[in-house]
């Protein structure tokens, strides 16, 4: 019996299980790729306990994510679910990956996509990173005729800019925007969560857990296998980790009070930011589903938010999110239309 309520998803008709299902973990960055029928029973779990929120991309793998969620989907589960991927990240011969706004890719990612899925329509197909050569008014062109053709049903953006946000929702409505949003990222809310608030757009936070921060601790790091992507991040680096444990007992402290693991804790404060946003951790195991779903049912009352962002404040946390700031909306500005001369 589903455990989780929906929410709608943006204001153009999207409606989604208030938490989602983040699938990358499952078989790109985050060490080796996990057993296929492990991961088909999680999602078959997912489901059936009421998360119908999916999320993936091509990137993923890259292009084994889709094709396991494609697999994950069969017998009847595509029907039960809101699909979820992305485009924008395209791979270079030496295996590197560009950003892509380009028509043509938009378009040749799409069929691509459909194709690995083994459906007819994505529900929610995002652009992944925003490619800064390329005007957001002509990558939107592309998607929304898309749209028109019947094989996306919904846009969205993810780390994109507010100005970039506007612009794009110009050309045709955005249904959501993919951010990271959790108690040791909250960089946007000073510009870009109030924008998709003023514009009725939905807000989708990846990493709530802080990429697992929050469910295992100073232990994380310790734990990460080899070809594990968190290794090289700032936040976990020795010389920020020490600083950033701190949060991590503040947080387990109240936590305990609370009768709650303290990744329960976190992600309730990502639920509490309101109706509008969804919150998607990832994980590889069914025990983890479980207790991310008990998340739903901790309440905090407004001292206890109080608490938690004073505690997760500005200064809180060392390291930056990504090595490279060209990896979040900071950098996610594009050309004027003016300046475009298609190839």
């Amino acid at each position: 019996m589903a455990t989780v309520k929906r929410i709608k998803l943006g204001s153009q008709g999207l409606v989604v299980s208030a938490q989602g299902l983040g699938c990358m973990g499952m078989s790109f960055l985050y060490g080796p790729p996990k057993p296929e029928p492990e991961m088909i029973d999680l999602i078959h779990h997912a489901i059936n306990s009421g998360i119908t929120f999916l999320d993936t991309s091509d990137i993923y793998g890259p292009h084994t994510n889709e094709i396991l969620l494609g697999k994950a989907l069969k017998g009847g589960f595509r029907e039960r679910v809101e699909l979820a991927t992305k485009f924008g990240i395209s791979l270079l011969q030496d295996g590197k990956g560009e950003y892509c706004g380009d028509p043509a890719y938009v378009r040749a990612a799409c069929e691509a996509s459909l194709k690995r899925l083994d459906v007819d329509c994505i529900d929610l197909y995002y652009q992944h990173r925003i490619d800064t050569r390329v005007p957001i008014e002509v990558t939107m062109g592309e998607l929304k005729k898309l749209v028109e053709e019947g094989k996306i049903k919904y846009i969205g953006l993810s780390e994109a800019s507010a100005s970039t946000i506007r612009r794009a929702h110009t050309v045709h409505p955005i249904t959501a925007v993919q951010l990271e949003w959790s108690l040791w990222s909250r960089d946007v809310e000073e510009d870009v969560i109030p924008t998709c608030r003023e514009l009725g757009i939905g807000i989708v936070a990846y990493s709530p857990l802080g990429r697992g921060f929050f469910s295992s601790g100073p232990k994380l790091a310790k734990s990460f296998t080899e070809g594990d992507y968190r290794k090289h991040l700032p936040r976990f680096q020795p010389e920020n980790l020490e600083h950033n444990i701190k949060l991590f007992e503040r947080v387990n402290e109240i936590a305990r009070t609370k009768g709650c693991t303290p990744s329960q804790l976190a992600l309730a404060w990502v639920h509490h930011q309101g109706d509008d946003v969804c919150p998607i951790p990832g994980t590889t195991k069914i025990a983890n589903l479980n207790e991310n779903i008990k998340a739903l049912s901790v309440k905090l009352t407004p001292e206890e938010m109080a608490e938690l962002e004073a505690i997760a404040s500005a200064d809180a946390v060392k390291g930056e999110r990504y090595a490279s700031v060209a990896n979040t909306y900071k950098n996610a500005d594009t050309p004027p239309l003016s300046s475009w001369k298609p190839s």
